[in-house]
């Protein structure tokens, strides 16, 4: 089953006199999404208490919890110390996962500042294997990002050879980042069956099926993500509903986190009933 939810908390959560995350659990299920991803980008202050209380909600109504790591974390740096710190952010963000239920930590790779690309993912890849080889744990799985900027590093090519492997690892795929980074390439369902396909030769059909999939829509310039839109905006895409045809057609059951500007609950219902409403004698094999 597709697990469908949001970034983080948009500001109608907080309008409606909610003030804790936990609180989220039951308003997500009220709404009929079933997914959450808890927002640690900026650092990691998550307590015991209050991630054991979001875990105990999250159970209680059927959300399924994902964590975003700090976005400062750089698995490719030339840097000794900045390497000790990304270890410590990972750990960090997997003792929070931990604390809420989480099954998923989605990170960004970092940088291939000072390097060529091939070097910095290869560097990547060997930080990657030797921390998860030390952390010693298979019930959470990190997700390495692809990114939506020209500079950044985690292209499409760079996401599947990370995740290629290490099966400890699995994509997450930001449609949004890949649109603006290609410069609006997915504009009709056949360029995202050629992503999925790109994934299917990578990291097998199986693997493919259970990606993590952040999705919005995405202004963007020649350096590529800009800033964040909601569905109503008509220019930037991608949109939607040209992944659905997609993910019936290879029976898919990732998480998909809505991260739409300010939208964030509000648009995955939308990305859920676009996919439940769809006619499924449409679907070519």
């Amino acid at each position: 089953m597709i697990k469908f939810g949001p970034a983080g908390n948009e500001s109608s959560f907080y309008d409606e006199g909610n003030r804790h995350t936990y609180q989220a659990m039951k308003w997500l299920s009220d709404m009929g999404l079933n997914a959450y991803e808890y927002q640690a980008g900026r650092g990691v202050r998550l307590k015991e208490e209050s991630g054991l209380k979001i875990k105990e909600e999250a159970q209680k109504y059927g959300i399924n919890l994902s964590l975003h790591a700090p976005y400062y974390i750089n698995t490719a740096s030339l840097e000794a110390e900045k390497l000790e710190n990304t270890k410590r952010y990972l750990y960090e963000s997997y003792l929070a996962a931990k604390y809420i239920g989480a099954k998923r930590i989605c990170f960004h790779p970092g940088s291939f500042k000072g390097d060529t690309r091939e070097g910095a993912i290869k560097r990547a890849s060997s930080f990657l294997k030797s921390f998860l080889d030390d952390l010693n744990d298979l019930s959470i799985v990190y997700c390495p990002e692809l990114m939506g900027k020209i500079n950044q590093l985690g292209n499409l090519e760079e996401i599947i050879y990370l995740c290629a492997k290490d099966e400890r690892l699995l994509p997450t795929i930001d449609f949004g980042h890949l649109n603006a980074r290609t410069y609006g390439s997915l504009k009709a369902s056949g360029d995202f069956e050629k992503v999925i396909l790109t994934l299917i030769n990578g990291i097998g059909l199986e693997r493919s099926r259970k990606i993590h999939i952040h999705f919005s829509q995405i202004e963007y310039t020649k350096g590529g993500e800009k800033k964040h839109l909601t569905f109503s905006d008509q220019e930037y895409g991608p949109f939607f509903e040209n992944l659905v045809p997609i993910l019936y057609k290879y029976e898919m059951t990732p998480y998909i986190i809505c991260e739409s500007a300010d939208k964030m609950a509000q648009d995955a219902l939308r990305c859920k009933k676009l996919y439940e409403q769809y006619d499924k004698k449409d679907v070519t094999r």
